[in-house]
């Protein structure tokens, strides 16, 4: 491993059509939803502090609120936007579940034209932006073609009100699908040493194949990686993780036991278990990094794991210590697994 001296956050091109960001993006969901309770002015200070550290790619969604997510990073972005518009992308996402006017969920994922492109007007007033960098589908439809999704999406782009398309936990079916009609920028798929699916289901062999960049959320293992939860009581109780399979009795002792191997190499390194977790997604070819966090603290750890360069071979026996397949449990309950692609 080699520690470098230059902190400045490096930049890189996802997929082939000119989309260009930080190699490592800040993961917003957090901020309004689903991890304990929101801290409005600490989260807004942790973007502007992002900006500040050279991050430029900024990710929500719709349903992260639902709603409340977009209208916070649109509030905490709008200095920078005003400044250094043409260099952030902002990204969300959209069709993940349907949601109504009031911001109610009211069904699962909807991929229909008609509804697409009414989440697109509504992300853009909530972000205050005339433009979304990148637009993902959040899920996949079973009910409606993937083909007609982004048939749909074409012509946003088409109109300018989206630059970039993306797509969210699709199998290489649909990525396939997708990309035939409207090229892809990016494939957003949880990829970590904790959920490894995508290099033995195709999906990232797929993303290569076409050229379209992959990016990876939770890559802290959605906070297991870095060490700090070891029962479900560290967690505050309405986390969301404690309804997670992984997360729960009957599965955490196995997983913890997988994790000593990472903790023993951190400690060895002179880094955080946490940012040897993100030094190795870093160091898988052309993915992109989207840890999520709502402190300024987390944050700056997270940026700093971009100065870690790993041997390959320290890549290999990190990858080694938690085998494909290892883990106990799966990401979500099984509703939520029902709308993934795996």
């Amino acid at each position: 491993m080699t520690l470098g001296r230059d902190t400045t956050l490096r930049t890189h091109k996802i997929g082939r059509h000119g989309l260009v960001a930080s190699v490592q993006g800040l993961g917003t969901m957090g901020m309004t939803a689903m991890y304990g309770t929101p801290d409005e002015t600490e989260a807004i200070r942790t973007v502007q502090r992002a900006v500040e550290l050279g991050v430029t790619m900024f990710d929500t969604a719709d349903m992260y609120g639902p709603f409340t997510g977009e209208e916070l990073l649109g509030r905490a972005l709008t200095p920078a936007l005003k400044a250094r518009r043409h260099e952030l992308i902002v990204a969300t996402k959209g069709g993940g579940v349907t949601l109504d006017g009031a911001g109610r969920i009211v069904g699962g994922p909807n991929g229909r034209p008609a509804y697409l492109r009414a989440s697109v007007e509504g992300s853009l007033r909530r972000l205050g932006t005339d433009r979304i960098d990148l637009f993902y589908l959040h899920r996949v439809d079973p009910e409606v073609p993937v083909e007609e999704s982004f048939g749909a999406l074409a012509e946003l782009v088409a109109e300018g009100k989206l630059r970039y398309l993306g797509i969210s936990e699709a199998s290489p079916a649909s990525i396939r699908a997708a990309h035939a009609v409207a090229p892809l920028s990016a494939v957003q798929t949880e990829y970590s040493l904790f959920s490894r699916t995508v290099e033995v289901n195709g999906v990232l062999d797929t993303v290569r194949e076409l050229g379209v960049g992959f990016v990876a959320y939770a890559p802290l293992g959605r906070g297991f990686l870095t060490g700090a939860v070891r029962s479900v009581r560290d967690l505050p109780p309405e986390d969301f993780r404690r309804t997670a399979p992984r997360f729960a009795d009957a599965n955490l002792g196995q997983n913890l036991s997988l994790l000593d191997g990472i903790v023993a190499t951190a400690e060895t390194l002179g880094v955080t278990t946490g940012q040897l977790a993100l030094a190795w997604v870093l160091a898988q070819d052309g993915v992109t990094a989207l840890p999520g966090t709502k402190r300024r603290t987390w944050l700056d750890q997270n940026i700093a794991a971009t100065a870690i360069h790993l041997a390959p071979a320290t890549v290999a026996a990190l990858s080694a210590v938690i085998p494909v397949g290892a883990v106990a449990g799966d990401r979500y309950t099984p509703i939520g697994m029902a709308s993934v692609q795996e």
